[in-house]
């Protein structure tokens, strides 16, 4: 027996203990839009993404791993420019409505929007190949929003937790030759976690930051390239999980860590005047930080070695839709 638009949309994603929670959520599923009355001296951050099957997650992928992962990429758009989630809006095109993938969708959707107080508010369903659209909305006090274009020359580069484990837990889930596969790298694919919370306390610290979704030389390369500046990079300073050094060996493990993408973490510039002050940030969040490089007025990423001596030089290379 089929299932209804109305019906699948009430019984799974209508989430009404979680909008009472929400002063300025005026209105939310059930109409035909909803009413939010925003929040008083502060911006408002807009974002959107879109998963398809095949394309950005494998399509024989867990429905709970699925709903996480459609929410946690686009939570982590709203990390680097220290915004609080507070609302989302959810496109979900099915090829069938099947109730038991549903449950276990909305699930792993909703279980991710708890932790991190934000509220399904709105969407459309339809059929067509699995496709997922979400738009995410944060605040910011008005004007603190971090941004790509504020890196300046001498800022010292960081990144949050470690490079190229997602692109590893990728490679090893579309291929089932592998065997002996890390669950620890597959799981930093299917469940990125979105730093969030670390994103809002660099508001005031960090001069421009960056999520790495398309891999670390090409989301560098925005940073440099929206602040008309370079970057040099120490490629012995990246750091890499023992996991993925493991089970790939260092190149490959390196190489991830600059074009794989999907890690979600965060890469910022900092003063070195505030260094301290972040050390003592990442130490109460229990978060490893890495200083990766340094910003400079020469254009473009330029990779180092051990030595000293440039390697590489760089323009974007991480994932491009169209390439």
């Amino acid at each position: 027996m089929g299932i209804s638009e109305f019906e699948l949309i009430k019984q799974y994603f209508d989430d009404t203990v979680a909008q009472k929670q929400h002063a300025d959520l005026i209105l939310g599923i059930g109409d035909d839009g909803a009413i939010i009355s925003p929040r008083p001296n502060h911006d408002l951050i807009v974002a959107v993404d879109t998963l398809v099957a095949g394309v950005h997650f494998p399509v024989n992928a867990s429905p709970y791993d699925i709903g996480y992962r459609s929410l946690a990429v686009n939570l982590s758009v709203l990390a680097p420019m220290g915004a609080e989630p507070t609302w989302f809006t959810l496109a979900l095109t099915l090829p069938t409505a099947e109730r038991e993938w549903l449950q276990e969708f909305s699930r792993g959707l909703l279980t991710l929007a708890h932790a991190h107080g934000i509220v399904l508010v709105g969407g459309d369903t339809t059929r067509g190949p699995l496709t997922i659209s979400i738009q995410v909305q944060g605040y910011v006090p008005t004007g603190q929003a971090l941004r790509r274009d504020g890196a300046k020359a001498g800022d010292l580069i960081y990144v949050t937790g470690y490079l190229g484990d997602a692109s590893g837990g990728l490679s090893l889930l579309q291929n089932p030759d592998f065997t002996g596969h890390d669950e620890y790298l597959q799981r930093r694919f299917t469940e990125p976690q979105p730093r969030v919370s670390f994103g809002q306390q660099l508001r005031g610290l960090a001069h421009a930051a960056i999520d790495i979704s398309d891999g670390l030389l090409a989301d560098i390369g925005h940073i440099v390239d929206r602040s008309g500046l370079g970057a040099r990079i120490d490629i012995e300073k990246l750091p890499l999980s023992s996991e993925s050094v493991s089970f790939f060996g260092r190149q490959q493990a390196v190489d991830f860590a600059l074009t794989g993408g999907d890690d979600y973490e965060l890469c910022f510039c900092v003063a070195p005047a505030k260094v301290r002050q972040l050390e003592i940030l990442a130490q109460k969040f229990v978060m490893p930080i890495t200083c990766i490089g340094s910003i400079d007025e020469k254009p473009g990423v330029r990779l180092y070695n051990a030595q000293g001596e440039i390697i590489g030089i760089d323009s974007p290379i991480g994932y491009q839709h169209f390439s």
